[in-house]
Order: structure tokens, then sequence, then C-alpha cells
């Protein structure tokens, strides 16, 4: 079952529970799939619904920081509940070690030795850990190797 059709069945398994939080959040995901779906004229595979999965997820990220400056707890609180509810179509997140195992071997692979060659360095990292790891944790492990 590719992660369209988990989406969906979990849609229908939220009406079913009447779980309305999850299948608005679902609905949400879904809507954003199929707009790309309509730009792009052809269904997405797996690999570009992660891309927007993540894409969704660093979005709510970046609100939620926003609403905890701004004093918003309420609505905090439902962003994080979003998190939760997207990271459950992601991929096992990589833990801090195994990005920093992963960063020092396409360091050597790329023969990179200064902050000059960050570029190069994370060209061929990022497909590496593409819906693994978050690419800000990405970039600073890659910023602490290369000083």
């Amino acid at each position: 079952m590719n992660l369209s059709e988990r989406l969906n069945e979990d849609m229908k398994q939220a009406m079913r529970s009447k779980d309305k939080f999850k299948l608005s959040t679902i609905r949400m995901i879904r809507a954003t799939i199929m707009n790309q779906e309509i730009d792009l004229k052809r269904t997405l595979d797996d690999a570009e619904v992660l891309d927007i999965l993540s894409r969704e997820i660093k979005q709510r990220k970046d609100s939620l920081q926003d609403f905890k400056k701004a004093g918003r707890d309420d609505l905090a609180e439902t962003v994080e509940a979003e998190i939760v509810i997207v990271a459950e179509y992601l991929p096992a997140q990589l833990t801090e070690e195994e990005v920093k195992a992963i960063v020092q071997q396409t360091i050597q692979e790329t023969g990179a030795s200064s902050k000059a060659d960050m570029g190069k360095v994370m060209a061929a990292l990022m497909p590496k850990v593409k819906g693994r790891a978050d690419g800000k944790l990405v970039n600073q492990v890659v910023q602490q190797y290369l000083q």
C-alpha cells in the first residue's frame, strides 16, 4: 500500500471513528497532494508524497515556534497534535548519531575539507537522508565537521 492509499484508508477510518481532528488533518494533507497532482497532471509517487509530508511538518514546526513566541498556547497545542498525525506517515527519523555517521561518510566520499565545500556535501547528503532527518539538523552537523 502506497502513502496515498494509506492516507485514504486512514481518512475513512477517521470518518468511521468520528475523529474530527485527525480527519481534518488528513484532509489538509490530501488537499495539498491533490493540488500538486493537478498542477503536474499526474499521480504522485511515494517519494513526491514524502516531500509534501516533510514540507507540511516543516511548516507546522515553524508555526509552532511562532505561536509559542506569541504566547498562543491554544494554537501551539493544535499544531503539535497535527505534527504527531503527519509524522505517522514519515519513515522513522534518524538519530543525531546516525546523521553524524552519514555526514562523516559523505564528507569522505566528496573529499570535502572546508566550509567552502559545504554545498557539495549537502548536495550529496540530502538524497541519503530525505524524509528521515530534519534539514536544519543535517546542516548543523555538516557545519560542525567542516570548520
